[in-house]
């Protein structure tokens, strides 16, 4: 991903998250902090698709729509913040390929895991991507920033 990427994942974001809002500022700082870790799906030009992630913390999770500062010194995972496809571009195995883009990624950073917050029942496409739910004491009030259907999910490397 580039940040002339951004726009359209912004509005691909805004689009697909109607109760999940953040700032386009947000992007831009993960963008920032770890742009090896965000990636842009396109066609013919045309983004249709994105992934941010960033190193971080197991059964943490930022809050939504939240700057980080800084990533961890101590990460131990590699978080995903968003995943998104449009309609038309679904089906064709692009999470799957995702996923090992990203565990090539942790692999190589020393991260045991992958870690995400499944949204709007997207908890059964992780699962069969190998993720489990995970219900971590102390996590259900930064989770609740995400939704009440929320679930926090991770997969050891």
């Amino acid at each position: 991903m580039s940040p002339s990427d951004l726009p359209a994942v912004f509005r691909i974001a805004d689009a697909l998250h109607p109760d999940a809002r953040e700032r386009q500022a947000v992007f831009e700082e993960k963008l920032r902090l770890f742009p090896g870790g965000c990636f842009a799906l396109e066609d013919d030009g045309a983004v249709l698709g994105y992934a941010i992630s960033h190193p971080w913390l197991r059964d943490e999770v930022p809050p939504l729509d939240a700057f980080l500062g800084k990533l961890p010194d101590a990460s131990d995972c590699l978080f995903l913040h968003d995943v998104a496809i449009v309609a038309r571009a679904r089906g064709y195995g692009s999470a799957a390929d995702l996923i090992e883009r990203l565990t090539a990624i942790a692999q190589r950073a020393q991260l045991g895991a992958l870690a995400l917050v499944a949204l709007y029942g997207s908890d059964k496409l992780w699962g069969r991507l190998g993720f489990c739910a995970r219900r971590p004491a102390g996590l259900c009030r930064t989770l609740a920033s995400y939704g009440v259907a929320a679930v926090y999910m991770m997969k050891r490397l």
